[in-house]
């Protein structure tokens, strides 16, 4: 059995493709049970689970909620952002997509926000202010969340920069805005209200929002879990594209220590398309009854 639970999309968030793509090629790849994981998305679900019965793919509803952690003897009280993956929940339930309506309208205020500190940088740098024209471009390129990478993406075809990483360096990162806050208490509240399972994103991925910002050493993390955590969390993915295999050990172990669901998948965002290429073991589709 290949399993992927851990993937993005253009519909929902910030993956290059479309759905349609994205199970034609899960199927090609013999990928048998999958999620579409957005940010703060449910747009693409109901097609997911479309696409998931007509290429007769197990599937089980996804997202990622970004989580503000703040705790005075792990992050000296400074806001730490965390991923979390939500599983199987109810893709029709009120409270969960009033509050994906709040985080929606507050990313874009911050959007404009962001744009405005760049302006403030293009001013010094001689450039020509992003116009309301410029933002409608951006905001046309948005099928999911709008989030800072579809402004690097504009800032690419608008000359100013080569890549991403350089928008981001430049600009993105000095010129940021802090999100909306979503505690782990309201996001594992949210998630188990409609029924679903709050699951720790990659927490050892020393390129992402994970517990690698706050902790290198893997004992640290399993200790700010136990002491901040297990109450708020159902599971914890073990399998990563960026966690080596002592990891996932690690972490493995640590889930069935308490009685945790292990998840896995590649966080696909089809930059490149590497969905399907973590080895998450078999015995993780049998903690979801789909």
């Amino acid at each position: 059995m290949k399993i992927d639970l851990h993937i993005h999309s253009k519909n929902g968030s910030d993956g290059r493709w479309e759905l349609g793509d994205i199970f034609a090629e899960a199927s090609r790849r013999g990928i048998t049970f999958l999620s579409i994981t957005d940010h703060d998305s449910l747009k693409g679900q109901q097609e997911a689970m479309a696409l998931a019965a007509k290429y007769t793919l197990r599937y089980i509803s996804g997202i990622e909620l970004n989580v503000t952690l703040t705790h005075p003897a792990y992050t000296g009280g400074k806001a730490v952002s965390l991923d979390f993956l939500g599983y199987g929940f109810a893709i029709d339930n009120d409270p969960l997509n009033r509050k994906l309506e709040e985080l929606r309208d507050y990313r874009q205020k911050r959007a404009l926000q962001i744009l405005e500190n760049i302006n403030h940088e293009f001013r010094k740098e001689g450039r020509p202010d992003l116009t309301h024209e410029d933002l409608e471009a951006i905001q046309a390129s948005v099928d999911g969340s709008f989030g800072r990478p579809h402004i690097a993406s504009y800032l690419i075809t608008r000359g100013v920069v080569a890549t991403k990483q350089e928008a981001f360096d430049r600009y993105l990162v000095r010129c940021d805005v802090p999100k909306m806050p979503l505690s782990l208490k309201d996001a594992s509240t949210l998630i188990r209200g409609a029924g679903g399972k709050l699951v720790l994103a990659h927490p050892n991925d020393s390129h992402g929002t994970s517990l690698a910002v706050v902790a290198r050493a893997i004992t640290d993390q399993h200790e700010i879990i136990r002491k901040v955590m297990l109450e708020h969390i159902d599971g914890i993915e073990c399998w990563h594209t960026r966690h080596d295999t002592f990891t996932s050990r690690a972490y493995a172990g640590f889930t069935r220590m308490h009685g945790l669901i292990a998840t896995g998948g590649s966080d696909c965002h089809q930059q490149p398309v590497i969905m399907g290429t973590v080895a998450v073991p078999d015995c993780v589709a049998g903690q979801f009854a789909v």
